[in-house]
């Protein structure tokens, strides 16, 4: 089997193509898999790292004003879909899967026009335009949330997956990631990031937290700013903190820095919430106030009203709060205890293996 996997701009695109293509690998070794992305996205550094080819076409989003950057766009539209196509013909692929991102458009459009068997996965609860728009044109649409239904024409396309995660993340055992951390065993770890592109918000009152209140007794921290933000951030700390609060520009073992932690403090992405309760994680979430529909704000509040998190809005977070909270809960075993389990209730294991099902039905069918 040939598959061609599309998606990119950031990690909530691209791990979800990178867990079906491992899945899928792990159920036929000689499937051939190829990744399709831009040069500017996340995916130049995280397809690689994973040992798959990825080659890249020019696409990027519209601007929401009308202006001459318009222009640019529309023709690099148009070269994107020229080189899908030159793409899709020398690959051939048995199927083509969009998992998100602009990059999807050209790619999962075109196959369907060459008759070649055609699925995306949607992460959010609101889907994005893209692949609202693809939708029309897939075979299959493998959705990770039942709100999202109401956003897509075609009832029989969908199929209630969940996010796929990858095996690293699911497999990986506290123990062993505490060891290749050098964090003990009776130590306690909190783990705070922003996403693949950072969050200036929490980035702020991190460092406030940080040099005001921080204290290497408190617990080990590892802080991932986001590469854009990384030397500033860097800066910012200088010399001022112990060596228990590290910082480094994105975190690329994600798995094993999960199983380690007691306690995470992040956005509410799909794929960081589906990795939190898979591994029934705790967690601080700070919902980005940026995204359509406010999204991340119904995916955060699900998890606090299963006490399964804590949600604090962006505009209420400062250094003090963020750090009598994280300390508050570090010091509460029992409730983490809580928390874990109920995060642990919500998780969802097996959507890659019906993700899989999903593209073998596909391919029957052509």
């Amino acid at each position: 089997m040939r598959v061609l996997i599309t998606g990119g701009g950031t990690a909530g695109h691209i791990n979800p193509g990178l867990a079906i293509a491992k899945f899928i690998k792990s159920k036929d070794e000689n499937t051939e898999i190829i990744f399709v992305g831009t040069q500017k996205g996340l995916e130049t550094k995280l397809v690689p790292r994973e040992g798959f080819e990825l080659k890249t076409i020019r696409v990027r989003g519209f601007r929401r004003k009308l202006s001459m950057d318009t222009f640019v766009t529309i023709k690099e539209l148009f070269q994107g879909i020229l080189e899908a196509r030159k793409v899709i013909r020398e690959f051939k692929p048995d199927v083509v899967i969009g998992t998100g991102g602009y990059v999807c458009g050209p790619v999962v459009f075109n196959a369907s026009l060459m008759k070649i068997p055609t699925m995306i996965h949607e992460q959010n609860a609101f889907p994005g335009v893209t692949n609202r728009i693809l939708s029309r044109f897939a075979n299959a649409v493998a959705i990770s949330f039942k709100e999202s239904t109401k956003y897509f024409k075609n009832a029989k396309k969908l199929v209630l997956t969940g996010n796929p995660i990858r095996n690293e993340v699911l497999m990986a055992e506290r123990t062993l990631a505490r060891q290749k951390l050098k964090i003990s065993s009776d130590a306690q770890l909190v783990v705070i990031f922003g996403g693949s592109r950072g969050a200036e918000k929490i980035n702020e009152s991190v460092v406030q937290m940080a040099l005001e209140h921080y204290k290497a007794s408190d617990c080990n921290v590892i802080f991932a700013p986001g590469e854009a933000q990384y030397e500033k951030i860097v800066t910012m700390l200088g010399n001022q903190v112990p060596q228990t609060f590290s910082v480094a520009p994105y975190i690329y073992n994600m798995g094993e820095v999960l199983a380690a932690s007691d306690l995470v403090i992040c956005r509410a992405g799909a794929i960081t919430i589906s990795e939190l309760t898979a591994l029934g994680i705790p967690s601080i979430i700070i919902p980005s106030p940026y995204v359509t529909a406010n999204h991340q704000e119904h995916n955060a509040r699900a998890l606090e009203e299963q006490g399964a998190a804590v949600v604090i809005l962006e505009k209420n977070l400062n250094g003090n709060i963020l750090y009598q909270q994280m300390t508050d809960l570090v010091k509460n075993k029992e409730q983490l205890g809580k928390m874990g389990k109920n995060a642990k209730k919500m998780g969802v294991t097996n959507a890659s293996e019906k993700i899989y099902a999903m593209i073998q039905e596909i391919i029957r069918k052509e």
